[in-house]
Formats: structure tokens, C-alpha cells, sequence
């Protein structure tokens, strides 16, 4: 059985010491890798935009203190050579069809973390992730978080029947419980029932004061949850025997 795995860390870094602190506690709660946005797509151009190449360093930074590996969201092409130590470059849901990146992406060596968009298929989502395949890269995971519905008591609706579909053509996938639902009290729901699915692995917002988080903070959870959730994964995953 492969260990589901879980990527956990706020949706951007602030500064050194949060990034540093919020590592160090994730680490310690059993996280597998660290995320953390330093480039943000926002849908207002008012809103933080990330630290840029000094969040990155940042992230390097708490690499080094915590051994994790560390998981950011490239926006373009332009960006690219920023990110040599970053081992998996995220793409976002605004950019999963974005064919130019993708290309260049394909001709790196680095894993590619492909999130679905929130207004595309399954297919769709397959396709963009074969552009990544066609340059040479075969390092993809891909990451479901949600699709847009009818209802607004969530912030998307979380698709766990993707996940065995997309595996079913070779692919890891996980899930990102955080964006899919926006609401923290929930994240721990969607992260049992995506494990159930089958998922790969989990990526999950958290903070060391969701409320002081300054973006997203509704659907950052704190370290202690964190901590439950994590454990509680874990034995879902060994009581179903499913990998």
C-alpha cells in the first residue's frame, strides 16, 4: 500500500518567520510536503498578489530547516527560472489550459502538481495534462479541487468521482478539500471522503492563525486539526485497503 500523501501550508507566504513557523508545525503534525503560494492569481487585481521571488526564497528556506519538499504555483512562462529549487511546480486552475505553459513545462525535469479548472472536464483536464506528456514529462500529478455548481453553500463542488477515472489512465491524483469546499469546518469531511475515493494524496490549507491568514483564510485550518485530520486519513486509508 502507498501512504496516501499530504501537502499542507497556507495559500501564501507572508513572511520568512510564518512560513518557517507554519513548516515546522506541519512537519510535525505528519505532512509529506510544504505549499505555499509566493506568485498569486486573484480574481481582484486589489488583493495580495504573493511576495514573489523573496516568497520563494522563503519557501527555500523553510525547505532547509524541515528537509520537506516544497510545492508552489508557477503563473507563466517568464516565471520558470525562479523556481529551480522548488520541487513541484503547481499549476492553478485559471491556467490548467494555459497551452504555452504547459509546453514548457513538459520540457523540465520537475513534477508538474496540474489542478483541474473549475469550469472543465475530465477530459479536458486529461488533455492538458497530455501537453505536459507530449515535451517529455511524464512527472504529473494531477490535482482535483473542485467544479463549479448550481449551489452556493460550498465554494465548488468537490468531484471525487474524478479521481478514479483519471487513475484509471495512469495518473496519481489528490485532492484539495480546501479550495473545493472554502469553508474550514468542512475540510476534514471532504479530505475522509477523498481518501475513501481513492485519492493519492491531499493537499490542505493550514495556518498557524487561519484568521490572521491574509488570504483565504475561511478555509485555512489550524495545526491541531491539521494533526487529527492527517491521523485520521492515514487510518481510513489502512482500514480500506484500497491501494
Amino acid at each position: 500500500m502507498n501512504k496516501i500523501q499530504i501537502i499542507a501550508g497556507p495559500c501564501s507566504v507572508e513572511s520568512e518567520q510564518q512560513i518557517l513557523n507554519i513548516a515546522k508545525s506541519i512537519k510535525d503534525a505528519g505532512a509529506d510536503a510544504l505549499r505555499g503560494g509566493a506568485f498569486k492569481p486573484r480574481t481582484s487585481p486589489y488583493d495580495f498578489q504573493g511576495l514573489g521571488k523573496i516568497g520563494l526564497q522563503y519557501l527555500v528556506n523553510a525547505k532547509k530547516l524541515t528537509g520537506l519538499p516544497i510545492v508552489s504555483e508557477v503563473l507563466s512562462i517568464s516565471q520558470l527560472d525562479f523556481f529551480d529549487q522548488v520541487d513541484i511546480l503547481q499549476v492553478g486552475a485559471r491556467n490548467m489550459q494555459n497551452f504555452e505553459l504547459l509546453k514548457n513545462l513538459g520540457k523540465t525535469k520537475k513534477t508538474i502538481l496540474l489542478k483541474r479548472g473549475f469550469g472543465n472536464t475530465v477530459q479536458e483536464w486529461l488533455m492538458s495534462a497530455e501537453y505536459i506528456k507530449c515535451e517529455g514529462n511524464h512527472n504529473i500529478i494531477l490535482c482535483e479541487r473542485g467544479i463549479r455548481s448550481f449551489d452556493t453553500k460550498t465554494r465548488f463542488l468537490l468531484d471525487i468521482s474524478s479521481i478514479p477515472i483519471a487513475q484509471q489512465q495512469g495518473y496519481k491524483v489528490y485532492a484539495d478539500p480546501s479550495h473545493a469546499s472554502g469553508m474550514a469546518k468542512i475540510v476534514p469531511n471532504l479530505a475522509y471522503a477523498a481518501t475513501a475515493a481513492g485519492a493519492d494524496g491531499l493537499m490542505i490549507e493550514c495556518h498557524t492563525e487561519p484568521i490572521k491568514s491574509i488570504s483565504d483564510s475561511e478555509q485555512a485550518i489550524d495545526i491541531v486539526t491539521l494533526k487529527k485530520t492527517i491521523h485520521n486519513v492515514r487510518n481510513i486509508q489502512k482500514n480500506i485497503n484500497i491501494k
